[in-house]
């Protein structure tokens, strides 16, 4: 069952890069950019992580804080932290409990083979932990902007 535009986020969200669980009550009366990408270090994915990286300061004046996720673990997490400088939490989803809640563990095609993975979709989240807006065509290289002005 996907969660939709007007749900209420799962209180616990995951495990961090540091072994942090991160909870939807840690971003009360503050909006929340979560994002769902397949896999560290790839092109798409470090690209968007960049994008969100080089406009974390305007993201956060806008009142928003982020963070990923992903299935890696949280040791991969950590390496994709460090070799990219990124200022926000990744959550390793190695058991997909979040990204199945969400709804974003999809059937995927690729060279004609067929296979399970995480469709990259972006939750934004309001105040109260409800969903205000899901971004399903995201764009890796322009991912800030296509948030910032896409209110």
């Amino acid at each position: 069952m996907a969660l939709n535009v007007g749900d209420k986020i799962p209180e616990i969200l995951g495990i961090n890069q540091e072994g942090k669980e991160i909870k939807a009550a840690d971003f009360a009366g503050k909006k929340l950019i979560l994002y769902f990408y397949p896999k560290d270090n790839t092109p798409g994915c470090t690209a968007e992580a960049c994008s969100l990286r080089d406009a974390y300061a305007e993201l956060q004046t806008a009142g928003y804080e982020v963070v990923g996720v992903s299935k890696d673990s949280a040791a991969s997490h950590r390496k994709f932290i460090e070799k990219q400088t990124l200022p926000f939490s990744l959550i390793a989803d190695t058991d997909i409990r979040l990204n199945e809640a969400f709804g974003v563990w999809a059937e995927k095609k690729m060279a004609g083979r067929t296979y399970m993975g995480t469709v990259r979709t972006t939750f934004l989240i309001d105040e109260t932990g409800t969903i205000e807006k899901i971004i399903t065509k995201v764009d890796t290289k322009q991912h800030a902007a296509q948030i910032l002005n896409n209110k």
